[in-house]
Order: structure tokens, then C-alpha cells, then sequence
């Protein structure tokens, strides 16, 4: 095993009855690293994640949690949001994230100010002397979080944690993350909303019916040079675009909102055809249309063979 990585899984299976729910899982994830697991729901994330924390034991397979064989033996560097949600209801705000604390090992010297800044940080002063139970579901869920994150864990492991949260909170919560990994922590978060894979992720692992359909830098995943489509605004609203669809590298050019979508010809150089669309129309603004996370997602659970990973795809070329 690969100690020096943050999480190593090599071979991992885990089935339930006839149903495989993870299938020969191997994922290397380094330290200090921002990863995203994205996939349908029910495609094994969950399941995944919970061998990780060693909720659930593999049948097969060897794992290791921050150099260790157990994520029980490194349970206080690390921070976990399981998906199913809980607090100690009866417990107040305050003294439940002071407990969660101390199981973590956070030293009493500058505790209660740690608590109180946090609590703050999330836009709740106030709720302190508050029962767990009397919170709203968006609150509890930002005191949950909260608790994943009070100690500064090495290994901070989210499970679909942008789940219920309204716009506001979602983009606090995407701010801590990214103040996590600043830090220095090693993230994995899980989620089936691309966007937000997209935006924060710097690499993606996508599972699907069990098992591992890509591993990639977002970055090369969403390569400018797969594009296969332009957007474009003319300079002048009611412009004739009738130029544009006579370009040999452009298959159609549509009306899309405000400007055009371009879906260039198979084989068309995009660089090239940007070139010729701006010779043929004044334009206000033009850019490559890439691919989104998205696109590759529902590719891939569709079966989609023009949508695939960059490992097939670079597997395909060496085979042509």
C-alpha cells in the first residue's frame, strides 16, 4: 500500500446480498489533494465512503486512512459529514460542538473562543444556549458541519454535504471547504450535483453501477481541444449570420438566448474556425462552447460513447 497517500484503496468490494455496491475499487487520493466523488445515486459513493471511515468493512480488497490500516486508528485528524444527518438533540449548541471537540483531542486553552467563533463564522450568534432539537434543518446542518471541522481535521470527508442547504448557505459552505483545503487538508467530498464538482474539485472520481469510470484532473477532463461547438454575439443584434453558416468548419448555427451556438463539423480545427467565424461577422464576444462535467456524467451513465473519459479516449487513440 501506498502509505503516503491520504486514502489508498486497492481492490475494494463490498456486496449486499446479490447486489455488488462497490466492484474491485482502486483510488489513490494524495494528501493535501481536493477530490470530488461524483456518480448517480446508488452508484456506491456512499457505500465507498463508509469502508473509508470503516462503518463498513470490505469483503475484499485492502485499504489505508492516513497511513493507517483504520480510519479508527486516525479518527481524531479526521472530519466526517455522514449523509444521514444527526445531532444530539437534547444537547445545546454550544456544549455539543464543546463534546465534539474534546473527543477530537482539542486542547481546553482557547476552546470556548474556538466554539463561539465557528458558531459565528456560519452566521449563527445567538443559537448558542439553543437545544439542538429547537434549530431549523438548514441550521442544524451548518452546526453538523461545524462539528466535521472544529478540530482542523487532516482528512475532511463530506457526503453529499451540500444536501438541503438553501443558495446562501450553500455558498458558505463551499467557502469553508475551500478554507479547509487551504489550510492544508485533504478533501473528499461526494455529490451527484456537477456544478458543484465542477467549480470546487480539482480532481473527479465518478462510480457508477459500483465501479470506477473515471479518475482525472477536472482540468483534463474538460479539455478546450474537445470542444466541439462555438458561442458567439454579434456586434450589431440583428447581424445576418447567414456568412457563418456558409463556413465549411460550422454543421449549423443556431439562435441561443442573446447569441448563437455554433456546432462546428467533425474534424473542424476550433481555433481555426473562431478565426473564420470573426472574419465573416463583427462579433462582441466569442468563445469555445467545452464540455461540462455534466455532459461527461450523463455520457457516461448513458452509455454514451462520444462522451467519454479521457483515459478511454486516450486508449482509444493509441489503438487507432
Amino acid at each position: 500500500m501506498r502509505t503516503t497517500a491520504a486514502i489508498d484503496l486497492e481492490g475494494v468490494t463490498k456486496t449486499f446480498g446479490s447486489l455488488k455496491a462497490v466492484d474491485a475499487l482502486d483510488l489513490t487520493i494524495p494528501r493535501g489533494a481536493l477530490y470530488g466523488f461524483i456518480g448517480p445515486n446508488g452508484a456506491g459513493k456512499t457505500t465507498a465512503i463508509r469502508m473509508i471511515m470503516s462503518i463498513l468493512l470490505p469483503d475484499l480488497g485492502r485499504l489505508s486512512v492516513l497511513g493507517h490500516a483504520s480510519a479508527l486508528e486516525a479518527k481524531d485528524r479526521i472530519g466526517y459529514l455522514p449523509e444521514e444527518r444527526g445531532l444530539y438533540r437534547k444537547m445545546k449548541v454550544a456544549p455539543y460542538l464543546t463534546f465534539v471537540a474534546r473527543l477530537k483531542g482539542v486542547p481546553e486553552r482557547g476552546l470556548r473562543e474556538r466554539v463561539h467563533s465557528a458558531i459565528e463564522r456560519v452566521g449563527l450568534k445567538g443559537v448558542e444556549s439553543k437545544r439542538c432539537e429547537e434549530l431549523s434543518k438548514g441550521m442544524s446542518q451548518k452546526i453538523q458541519i461545524l462539528a466535521a471541522l472544529i478540530h482542523e481535521p487532516d482528512l475532511l470527508i463530506l457526503d453529499e454535504p451540500f444536501s438541503g442547504l438553501d443558495p446562501v448557505s450553500t455558498r458558505l459552505l463551499k467557502d469553508m471547504i475551500l478554507a479547509e483545503h487551504r489550510r492544508g487538508a485533504t478533501v473528499l467530498f461526494s455529490t451527484h450535483v456537477m456544478p458543484q464538482a465542477e467549480e470546487l474539485c480539482d480532481h473527479v472520481v465518478m462510480i457508477h453501477r459500483g465501479r470506477k469510470v473515471l479518475d482525472d484532473p477536472v482540468n483534463a477532463i474538460l479539455r478546450p481541444q474537445d470542444a466541439c461547438a462555438l458561442t458567439f454575439d454579434p456586434l450589431e443584434p440583428h447581424a445576418d449570420v447567414s456568412r457563418v453558416r456558409a463556413l465549411p468548419e460550422v454543421a449549423s448555427c443556431a439562435a441561443v438566448g442573446g447569441g448563437y451556438e455554433v456546432a462546428l463539423r467533425d474534424g473542424a480545427d476550433p481555433a481555426r474556425a473562431i478565426q473564420s467565424v470573426v472574419a465573416a461577422l463583427p462579433v462582441a464576444r466569442i468563445e469555445l462552447k467545452r464540455p461540462t462535467l455534466e455532459d461527461v456524467f450523463v455520457g457516461i451513465a448513458a452509455g454514451d460513447a462520444a462522451v467519454s473519459p479521457p483515459e478511454q479516449r486516450r486508449a482509444a487513440g493509441a489503438a487507432a
